[in-house]
């Protein structure tokens, strides 16, 4: 008998095979590919080729464990097909990680013992409301959205969800867009639950990885809490999705497979035919535009723990206010942060940006550092003693021969947290000063560090936006934007909406324990209006008129855009290809073309890159035309094409 058998791999089809064993859709198989022995699984459609053209190979063997469920394939199949994917990566996604063929000992499984203990925490009135609203939802597929003020107790809510399903014997996935967020999560977790879940990301190690991998189709696992690859785990007993901060740009995968976790979550959820439940302070537009038309469903929490308020802002204008020589710390801001030390309120100084500075630069030839793979400036990372693209990895040293064939003579332009916690250390000396960052934050030192900040060891932090995202820090009361002026720059059509998100969440790390809270905006813009609608405190007035800038636009969520990127070492080669390649498809698509152009980053990774955007009706035409049209270009060589489907960034 003859069967589909989709491998992991770059083809948009099942291969055919037979065997005499008795095998369903989803059954994961051994079969022999090239010269190599591959394992795939029974689809639920065969390749459209006439089996007469070539051989038909046997299946080796079945492997024994349970099938991927027949709605983890249709998800599969609609998810290559939203995505422009081959169905093969789709699969790979689900494999990639696992190891169908490893027996695993059920000892391993004992750390991850689903026995719910009694919890004392008691929901306030609130809460319990919102509970019951979510409860209700939570029966079969529906999205429903938990928007909470920062503080509020959101967690503690979906917990109680996700307990009400695990009861019932289903298995739940928490999503979070950060690695960093597990460690502090897990906790959390554990002090609620009283067992440990089972932890995803890229960097757990290969033999968690097939723990989990194999716990989770056997139902041996119950949670998860992972990061965007989670939701390709092949679960058997799925019965609850919850993507916590759901607005947050990091669930979008933008190398390899491009997908947004988010949207494919909810999308698995349809298929799976369970509840998911985004969470989130601000929703991101796509999740507000959908609240409005009652698409999806919504609850909200507006009381903060202990009552407590949101922090009050105050802009401290550096117009009005002359900062010292290489200083980026006002006088006015260095008395606020006195007076907040002497209550023994924690110090954070934000600025989203790492290293010591964006800019070195010789004062005697006037020559800067740039990454030599990428069209963009090196950041002197002052710790470590050396030069580093943020985007290749690149790294090389600052000592450089000048003209005059002595050593450059570097000034450095620009902050970046290095600096700034070099000025604090220098004002602030009795006090201790830790950097937040993910050069920091590594694997090892994270929890270490974390506990310190909790515990009030840690008198200032200076941080990137890592420490905007879901950490709880009981001690701080105090913020200062070092340079809120950056965050404000650049044409990203995002751009507002990703301020507002940000500094609400980074708003919500001060005050959470009922203590009075500031935030000090030091700004150079006199136009004050923009400071005042991102902090606004009810950020739907925002957000309202903001849906109404994109629809008299037709921009995102109103229509569809796929960006096309090109890229080639050859520079004139690639824009002529480029040129090429849309004169080629413009009159085949289901949409509009536009470009090309160059990227703003337009050299990256050693290759030139040219850009094109499709838009388009909200519909998988688009997507369908642009499928059948790419496999059939066939590009010069050295040119490859990256398709993203919504791309949130225009890099």
């Amino acid at each position: 008998m003859k069967f589909p058998i989709l491998l992991p791999n770059i083809f948009n089809h099942p291969f055919t095979y037979e065997s005499d064993l008795k095998l369903n859709i989803g059954d994961f198989v051994e079969v022999p590919f090239g010269k190599a022995k591959i394992i795939g699984v029974v689809w639920n459609e065969f390749e459209r080729e006439k089996f007469k053209k070539f051989k038909v190979k046997k299946i080796l063997n079945k492997i024994e464990i349970p099938s991927l469920k027949k709605s983890t394939i249709n998800f599969l199949n609609w998810f290559s097909e939203y995505n422009i994917v081959p169905k093969g990566m789709a699969l790979k996604l689900v494999l990639t990680s696992g190891n169908p063929e490893k027996k695993i000992d059920k000892k391993y499984y004992d750390n991850f013992n689903s026995k719910i203990k009694e919890n004392l925490i008691k929901l306030n009135l609130e809460q319990k409301k919102t509970l019951n609203e979510i409860n209700n939802f939570n029966k079969k597929f529906n999205v429903h959205v938990l928007q909470g003020t920062t503080g509020s107790g959101k967690t503690i809510v979906y917990f109680e969800a996700l307990k009400n399903i695990l009861t019932k014997g289903y298995q739940g996935l928490i999503m979070l867009p950060e690695i960093g967020l597990t460690n502090q999560f897990e906790k959390t977790f554990f002090e609620f639950f009283g067992f440990t879940p089972a932890v995803w990301h890229s960097s757990i190690t290969k033999k968690n990885k097939e723990i989990i991998w194999s716990g989770v189709i056997t139902g041996e696992i119950k949670v998860v809490i992972g990061a965007r690859s989670s939701l390709f785990l092949p679960f058997s007993k799925l019965g609850l999705i919850i993507v916590d901060e759901e607005h947050d740009q990091s669930y979008k995968q933008d190398e390899g497979v491009i997908y947004n976790a988010r949207d494919m979550a909810i999308s698995r959820a349809s298929f799976e035919n369970i509840p998911i439940n985004l969470i989130t302070a601000v929703p991101s537009i796509e999740t507000f535009e959908n609240i409005r038309k009652k698409k999806y469903s919504m609850s909200k929490l507006e009381q903060r723990y202990k009552n407590a308020s949101l922090p009050d802002y105050e802009i401290i204008n550096l117009n009005n206010v002359k900062l010292e020589r290489q200083s980026w710390i006002s006088k006015e801001v260095i008395n606020k942060v006195y007076f907040h030390l002497k209550k023994n309120d924690q110090i954070l100084f934000f600025l989203n940006r790492r290293g010591f500075a964006p800019n070195a630069l010789c004062r005697k030839c006037f020559k800067s550092f740039s990454c030599p793979n990428c069209s963009i400036n090196l950041v002197f990372h002052k710790n470590k003693d050396y030069l580093l693209c943020h985007y290749c990895g690149f790294k090389t040293s600052l000592k450089r021969n000048c003209h005059d064939k002595e050593k450059c003579d570097f000034i450095f332009s620009g902050p970046g947290v290095e600096r700034v916690s070099e000025e604090v250390k220098k004002i602030f000396s009795s006090k201790k000063v830790e950097i937040f960052s993910s050069d920091t934050m590594n694997k090892k030192s994270s929890k270490f560090k974390l506990d310190k900040i909790i515990n009030n060891e840690i008198d200032i932090l200076i941080g990137t936006q890592l420490i905007s995202k879901g950490f709880h820090f009981p001690n701080l009361n105090c913020i200062v934007v070092v340079d809120i002026d950056l965050s404000s720059q650049g044409h990203d059509l995002r751009s507002a909406e990703k301020n507002l998100q940000l500094y609400h969440q980074l708003s919500g790390r001060a005050g959470r324990t009922g203590q009075s809270s500031k935030v000090y905006f030091q700004t150079y813009n006199p136009n004050l209006k923009m400071i005042s609608d991102i902090t606004n405190k009810n950020p739907e007035i925002f957000l309202d008129k903001e849906i109404e800038i994109r629809k008299k636009n037709n921009l995102p969520p109103f229509q569809r855009f796929i960006s096309l990127i090109l890229t080639g070492k050859n520079e004139k080669k690639l824009e002529k290809e480029a040129i090429k390649f849309k004169l080629s498809i413009q009159n085949k698509i289901y949409g509009k073309i536009l470009g090309p152009v160059s990227a703003p980053i337009f050299k990256l990774k050693g290759k030139y890159r040219v850009r094109l955007l499709i838009r388009g009706p909200k519909t998988l035409r688009l997507q369908n035309s642009l499928a059948q049209i790419i496999p059939k270009y066939k590009f010069l060589s050295g040119i490859k094409l990256s398709v993203d489907v919504d791309p949130i960034s225009f890099n």
